[in-house]
């Protein structure tokens, strides 16, 4: 049910761009607060609170990825101002998956590969290890513990 209650909001905020003659970004996102404005007011018929309640954990999981990529990316940058070849520790660690589903692995290597420093490799046939190559890798189980209790647990939140 959350998803077609995201799927009509979106189908509300291009009418509203269809309506007022602009497709602006701008003007779309307002269209979509005012469409989750109409499904408030028709809560009762509509499992309002599901949905909300999951949009926060999506809005969460994307707060979480913009604060690895800022920190990543400071990461990356002190290594290639400072560049000491001989402290780097580059690896493959082998990251055990608790998410099963095509859609929250793919997700999550794609996490894994957009934030500076990281590369997701591959994931094993039986879609229970990613892969995952590092620049620098000092302590391999807390880089692992740091993907799972970080953008794993927040997909598996958001969409389960």
């Amino acid at each position: 049910m959350n998803r077609s209650l995201f799927l009509l909001n979106l189908l509300m905020a291009i009418a509203w761009g269809a309506v007022t003659g602009s497709f602006a970004a701008l003007n779309l996102l307002f269209g979509f607060i005012l469409g989750t404005l109409g499904l408030a007011l028709i809560r009762e018929q509509v499992a309002f609170r599901a949905y909300v309640s999951k949009s926060a954990k999506v809005f969460g999981l994307a707060v979480l990825f913009l604060k690895e990529l800022v920190l990543s990316s400071w990461r990356v940058l002190r290594i290639v101002i400072r560049p000491r070849i001989e402290d780097l520790k580059p690896g493959i660690i082998a990251v055990p998956l608790d998410v099963d589903q095509d859609f929250e692995i793919t997700l999550l290597a794609n996490m894994v590969t957009l934030t500076p420093g990281t590369l997701s490799v591959d994931v094993a046939d039986n879609k229970d290890t990613l892969f995952v190559h590092c620049i620098d890798v000092p302590d391999p189980q807390e880089t692992i513990d740091d993907i799972k209790n970080g953008f794993e647990r927040r997909i598996m939140e958001a969409f389960r």
